[in-house]
């Protein structure tokens, strides 16, 4: 049995020809390495077995799937789509509206479904076969917007608000899976890998995408781009269906019939009561809300405010892309980065590029200035998400990580309310959007005050995760 200390950032000293570490612990075999925690020695293999990282890859396969929704449906093609075709003919400002209101519908019913759902699929062992429910509903839902026409804004707007849907509590399973899934020591690393390989995946479909839209005539080019998702998505799932097997329910075994839905409400209604055992993961979480705010309002707001200061469509698009295919290779290095440093220490090195990037983007005037700050953020964004869902993960009970990523999910998802709001009160009172993209440097430096008092240890030890690491 390999000797294993509770933490998670840590140093590799490599020990290959002894069995007697530097730090004179011993093994029953020879070691692989020898891994410095934050103060702590942790010894692990530091080669994974091959059926494991099988399974690993297999799991980072999916974000390459459900990459493809957050670019080309969310953010760059559908909505455009929509306001030019779908919804012609209703009056000005009303296609935005509606689009407004359906997404914070969406966003309403996956909040009130999570916590329950996660709750259930921890006591049924149902993580996987929620996986797959929720991403059909997304992916069927996103392929049959091949047939929104000229004026079909109402199938338009049902179709994307059960494809959204979808997305969001697919997403719950997807991370809840993260911390089963990962050799001990590897959960950052394999975190940064799977938003790498999301980023690869989702700016190559959109590429691809974007190049039909304009070889194409008339709408062709955008319907088939919804239907590739779809059938990109629904791929991209079958190797984690596959080979990633459903995690051991630890709670008492497994429940099947209306007993799952009674044990579920059972389960969540026991963790709120006694939430505050999770003291650290808990002030993670208000760290996470408030820096993920600034993360989200930029990603948010930034192609509106480049194009109120007079940047052209296609460099925005083309940051968008940009941002995409430089967030690949950055999301690995901010893996290696918290090797090197530590989690927390990475991510608040992120928050600070991001202030930066704030305290710049009020200088902004050309479009050459538009692609310098979209690549900055690409250089940090997928990173520290990636670092955010690792650190959440190692202070996740193992036997309830459905329920507690539900929790994460509706914190992520909320934390996209203040700094829009910020960003607008101060643009209409001062009558420029440069107070308001600089407003958010006080969501990143309200992060990084929180993040400094989060002991990851202690949370790790509060979800009983010392005691399974020991014995893994």
């Amino acid at each position: 049995m390999y000797i294993f200390v509770s933490g998670r950032s840590f140093r590799k000293y490599p020990d290959k020809d002894t069995k007697k570490s530097a730090f004179g612990l011993s093994a029953k075999r020879p070691l692989s390495g020898v891994l410095l925690v934050e103060g702590k020695v942790r010894i692990v293999p530091m080669r994974a077995d091959s059926g494991k990282e099988k399974q690993v890859k297999a799991w980072c396969l999916y974000d390459v799937g459900n990459s493809a929704f957050a670019t080309t449906i969310m953010a760059a093609l559908l909505p455009v789509y929509f306001s030019e075709v779908a919804a012609v003919g209703l009056a000005p400002n009303t296609p935005a509206a509606l689009w407004g209101y359906t997404s914070s519908l969406s966003l309403l019913i996956g909040a009130s479904l999570a916590p329950v759902l996660g709750s259930i699929a921890d006591v049924g062992g149902l993580k996987k076969r929620f996986l797959l429910i929720f991403t059909l509903l997304g992916a069927v839902s996103t392929g049959f917007l091949f047939t929104v026409g000229y004026g079909d804004w109402m199938r338009a707007l049902a179709l994307y608000a059960m494809g959204s849907l979808g997305f969001s509590l697919s997403m719950i399973f997807y991370d809840s899976l993260l911390p089963h899934i990962a050799p001990p020591g590897r959960i950052d690393e394999i975190s940064s890998r799977g938003y790498a390989w999301g980023y690869l995946g989702g700016g190559a479909l959109l590429a691809a995408n974007m190049a039909a839209v304009v070889l194409l005539p008339g709408g062709l080019g955008a319907r088939l781009s919804f239907l590739s998702v779809g059938l990109w998505w629904i791929t991209f799932t079958i190797p984690l269906m596959v080979l990633v097997p459903e995690p051991v329910v630890e709670v008492n075994g497994a429940v099947e019939g209306v007993n799952v839905l009674t044990r579920g409400f059972g389960q969540l209604a026991e963790t709120l009561r006694n939430i505050r055992r999770y003291r650290e993961l808990l002030v993670f979480l208000g760290a996470f809300w408030l820096y993920n705010d600034g993360i989200g309002t930029i990603m948010k707001m930034a192609a509106i405010y480049g194009a109120e200061k007079g940047i052209g469509m296609l460099h925005l698009v083309g940051a968008l892309l940009a941002t995409q295919f430089v967030g690949a290779p950055f999301s690995i290095l901010f893996g290696k980065l918290s090797i090197r440093v530590g989690g927390k220490a990475a991510i608040t090195i992120g928050l600070v590029w991001y202030g930066f990037i704030s305290f710049g983007a009020f200088f902004l005037e050309r479009a050459w200035h538009f692609w310098v700050l979209a690549i900055a953020v690409g250089m940090v964004q997928g990173g520290v998400q990636a670092i955010s869902r690792s650190t959440y993960g190692v202070m996740v009970p193992r036997a309830r990580t459905g329920e507690f990523f539900a929790l994460y999910d509706i914190f992520s998802k909320f934390s996209g309310v203040a700094g829009p709001a910020l960003f607008a009160v101060l643009t209409q009172l001062t009558g420029s959007t440069r107070m308001g993209i600089v407003s958010l440097i006080l969501f990143f430096a309200g992060g990084i005050f929180l993040l400094r008092k989060v002991d990851v240890d202690k949370g790790i030890r509060e979800a009983g995760n010392d005691r399974v690491t020991r014995d893994s």
